[in-house]
C-alpha cells in the first residue's frame, strides 16, 4: 500500500533533498529525485511556473536562466526547457531575500516520500570491487627455504 503524502510534506521532503544535494560530494541520484517529483507535480498541476530567474553561479562566465516553480509555500529552480523561455516571464535576478520556511526532516525520511510519491525504483549503485580477471595467490610464506651446506 503506497502511503499518500500531502503537498507540504512532498515539498518539504524536495527542499531536504535539495539542500543535500548542493553540498553532497555526488549529488546526481538526489537532483534526478528532485527533478522527478517536480516533474510529476507539474504534470498533475499541483505545482505552478513562475518564471524564469538568472542563474547565482554562472556556468564558465555565461549567464544562464533557471526555472522557478512553486510547491505549496515552497519555491524550487531547475534548468528550464526551450519552451519555458516562449511562455514565461524574466524575472531578473534572484531574490536573495527570500527563503523557504525551515523544516526538520531527515535525508532518509525525505528520500522515503519521494521515492513513494513518483513510485521510483531503487537501484542497487553499490560499485563491485574490482578484481582481475586472473588471480596469483601470494607465495609468502609458503615455501620451505632449505640451507645447504
Amino acid at each position: 500500500m503506497v502511503k499518500q503524502y500531502s503537498m507540504n510534506e512532498i515539498a518539504q521532503a524536495i527542499f531536504i533533498v535539495n539542500r543535500h544535494a548542493k553540498t553532497a560530494p555526488q549529488p546526481q541520484h538526489l537532483y534526478a529525485i528532485k527533478k522527478a517529483a517536480l516533474q510529476k507535480l507539474l504534470k498533475e498541476k499541483k505545482a505552478t511556473k513562475v518564471g524564469l530567474h538568472f542563474s547565482k553561479n554562472p556556468k564558465y562566465s555565461n549567464q544562464h536562466s533557471t526555472l522557478l516553480i512553486q510547491v505549496d509555500t515552497y519555491y524550487f529552480h531547475m534548468p528550464p526547457q526551450k519552451k519555458d523561455f516562449q511562455q514565461l516571464e524574466h524575472l531578473g535576478d534572484l531574490d536573495e531575500s527570500y527563503r523557504n520556511p525551515p523544516v526538520r526532516m531527515g535525508l532518509s525520511k525525505a528520500k522515503e516520500i519521494i521515492y513513494s510519491y513518483t513510485n521510483w525504483k531503487k537501484i542497487d549503485t553499490m560499485q563491485k570491487k574490482y578484481t582481475p580477471s586472473y588471480y596469483i595467490p601470494s607465495s609468502l610464506g609458503q615455501r620451505n627455504w632449505s640451507r645447504k651446506k
